[in-house]
């Protein structure tokens, strides 16, 4: 089984993807806190130094490439701003061709600035607007993936709720792969749930599944049970090939079409920081099934590439040496 997998690790680079959604910026101010503020009872946190690294979407990107794939394009909408043009330049250092972001003059990049002391994360900063994109960003968008869709396996769709999924859409893109093959891999945000009926596979977290499945209320204690009953909701509604639901320190299960499910243990060690454990499940899941990988492998190695970025501070990514070390 170990074998198998590490071979599977070793065949990622050939994945072909494209990614689909809400592009932002992650700006870490990293400080130390000795002192409350004479003005409000709030910590003044001295500033000892300031990262940027891609975000949301542009995560799963950064994602990919850390696992050696070559062959990955990136679509969705960013400002015609200072941010906007660093998240152009960080794309194009990765390698990656920048065709695919339109500019929307009318919206402002998105940028997460999260104010981080001790290891702890104190405040949370966010610059955006979360209408809808427009029909012309919307055409772009569609006109991008229609002239790619000979070149890839796999559209990565990550949502973020932020504009860029929308009905319309989620509507054009279905039409463009009708009998193509193309897989279309999901992790949603609850409002949209409704735009992805028909997806190939959805991962959502527990809290969203729930929620999405209407019965968050009341429940004290998600049990295998609930997370059963949730996933036999959200299968007959949407109809996916597959539900993956992540539980965090309940590690993840895996729910098919067939009706069989599989629980995969949560592997990480320690747990010093989530942020973008999301986007890595959702890459690492992607690229092994693009890959010649079956449903449960790849989800496997997406707990396990989880596991690892849980333990690092910060937006974080896994190489694929990591999970070939991992694997030992």
């Amino acid at each position: 089984m170990r074998q198998r997998l590490r071979n599977l690790v070793r065949n990622l680079d050939k994945a072909r993807i494209l990614v689909l959604g809400d592009l932002m910026i992650d700006v870490f101010v990293w400080g130390r806190v000795s002192r409350i503020s004479p003005e409000a009872p709030v910590p003044v946190v001295d500033v000892m130094d300031e990262s940027l690294r891609l975000g949301g979407a542009a995560n799963v990107v950064n994602n990919l490439v850390a696992l050696d794939i070559k062959n990955v394009l990136v679509t969705g909408v960013v400002g015609d701003d200072e941010m906007g043009q660093r998240l152009r330049n960080e794309i194009k250092r990765l390698g990656i061709c920048g065709e695919g972001l339109v500019i929307d003059e009318s919206r402002p990049t998105t940028v997460k600035t999260r104010i981080i002391a001790h290891s702890q994360q104190v405040v949370r900063v966010d610059r955006e607007k979360r209408h809808p994109i427009s029909s012309q960003a919307i055409n772009g968008i569609l006109d991008f993936v229609s002239h790619h869709l000979d070149e890839i396996d796999a559209i990565l769709i990550s949502d973020y709720a932020k504009g860029v999924i929308c009905a319309p859409l989620m509507e054009g893109l279905k039409d463009l792969i009708v009998q193509r093959g193309v897989l279309i891999t999901v992790d949603p945000k609850v409002k949209n749930m409704p735009f992805y009926k028909g997806v190939t596979l959805i991962t959502p977290n527990h809290y969203e599944a729930l929620q999405a499945a209407g019965l968050n209320n009341g429940i004290e204690e998600i049990t295998d049970d609930v997370i059963a009953k949730v996933a036999h909701k959200l299968m007959g509604w949407l109809s996916p090939q597959a539900l993956l639901i992540t539980r965090g320190e309940s590690g993840m299960t895996l729910f098919e079409g067939d009706g069989s499910y599989t629980h995969i243990p949560a592997m990480a060690k320690k747990v010093f920081d989530v942020t973008g454990a999301g986007d890595t499940v959702i890459a690492t899941l992607t690229a092994a099934w693009a890959t010649g990988s079956s449903l449960k492998e790849a989800a496997y190695l997406a707990n396990l590439a989880a596991g690892i970025v849980v333990g690092e501070l910060g937006t974080a990514t896994v190489s694929r040496q990591k999970l070939l070390e991992a694997l030992q």
